[in-house]
């Protein structure tokens, strides 16, 4: 079952990539889209193994980065989240993978669908790509996210 396009963020690809989930986001959507800006923002990070795997995950989707739109600049949002929103606005319908929340508050005001990490794990339970949600967010804890931190106790 794949949904439509979509343009992903470091957070998401970063996060996917520690717990060796990247294909889920394959298997969910029809095409997927990662701005250069974005690849370049993870290569600047710390590396690491899982981080070396994600980028040459990437380099499959990569696109290079557009104009952005100055409805999206004023947001001053980092580079990799506007050009995913600029992506979105240029191959209409995409959406957002996007886990900050400003970009997502800047997604919704331009009306660009999105979607985060835990919403691609609950989409590949949904979807039966993932027996069970739970082992997933558990293991994006343990790996230093805290995207979820102040709702772990609703996981449990």
């Amino acid at each position: 079952m794949t949904e439509q396009n979509w343009v992903i963020n470091a957070s998401p690809l970063i996060l996917l990539g520690k717990i060796n989930q990247l294909e889920l986001v394959e298997r969910l959507a029809s095409r997927l889209i990662v701005p250069q800006s974005v690849t370049d923002e993870i290569a600047a990070g710390t590396q690491d193994r899982s981080i070396q795997s994600t980028l040459n995950w990437a380099q499959r989707h990569i696109h290079p980065d557009i104009a952005v739109p100055v409805s999206i600049l004023k947001w001053d949002i980092g580079a990799g989240e506007s050009q995913v929103l600029a992506q979105c606005m240029r191959h209409n319908g995409s959406k957002a993978v996007l886990d900050d929340g400003e970009a997502r508050a800047a997604a919704q005001a331009h009306q660009i669908p999105l979607v985060g990490t835990l919403g691609i794990i609950l989409r590949a339970k949904q979807s039966g790509l993932v027996a069970e949600a739970k082992p997933l967010i558990e293991q994006l804890l343990a790996n230093g996210s805290y995207l979820f931190a102040h709702r772990k106790e609703a996981y449990q």
